[in-house]
């Protein structure tokens, strides 16, 4: 099983995209997810969609908006609330929890995998296989 976050962007426009395959993948849809963290003293949200992996191939696509967004906790946002809505409409519930930033790993994709350990860690995600 191959897991792989593909990052959309920090959640500006590009959380339309995001929206957009959820919505257009209703039948792979797996898990919405808001991971919140604090960076430089600002509490920011990362967007995650999550879909069921594909067959054949064993891909399963983890798509995000990374720390672009204010923490809906903290700061209501417009931004939030479409997720939310959306969430609402494909009857998910999006699956909240806090993490390290990503600014405490040297490179990116240590902190991808840091985040695919948690989501296995809790069963949001298959294991190795």
């Amino acid at each position: 099983m191959i897991q792989r976050f593909i990052e959309i962007g920090e959640g500006y426009s590009d959380i339309y995209e995001l929206i957009e395959i959820a919505k257009a993948n209703q039948a792979r849809l797996c898990h919405l997810m808001a991971i919140h963290t604090t960076i430089a003293n600002k509490d920011v949200t990362s967007l995650i969609v999550v879909l069921k992996p594909t067959i054949p191939g064993n891909f399963q696509p983890l798509y995000i908006c990374r720390e672009g967004i204010p923490n809906p906790k903290v700061t209501p946002n417009k931004r939030f609330d479409l997720f939310a809505q959306t969430a609402e409409e494909l009857h998910k519930e999006i699956i909240q929890f806090d993490i390290k930033p990503s600014t405490v790993f040297a490179e990116k994709e240590l902190f991808y995998q840091y985040l695919i350990g948690i989501l296995r860690l809790n069963h949001y995600i298959p294991p190795l296989q």
